[in-house]
């Protein structure tokens, strides 16, 4: 397992009004939710990330903005012949 470390400026940590725990499982989720969408992590190693059932991580993305299934009309057609 590794650790990584996070300096945080006092500005920061005031901003975001929260709790020492609160703000590092913000920061996990919010990395977590990022290199999902840039597909840099599956939805199961995101959610593995945040520390969450990938279930409960799949339903967060949505308060980031993200969407869940990132399907274009080709990925559609492929599922669909597939079916």
């Amino acid at each position: 397992m590794y650790e990584i470390v996070l300096t945080l400026t006092d500005e920061t940590a005031s901003a975001l009004s929260l709790s020492l725990d609160a703000m590092g499982e913000e920061i996990k989720l919010a990395a977590a939710v990022k290199l999902f969408e840039l597909g840099r992590l599956s939805s199961g190693a995101a959610a593995g990330l945040a520390g969450m059932p990938r279930t409960l991580f799949l339903t967060k993305l949505s308060d980031y903005g993200v969407n869940t299934f990132d399907l274009n009309e080709a990925l559609l057609a492929e599922d669909l012949a597939n079916a």
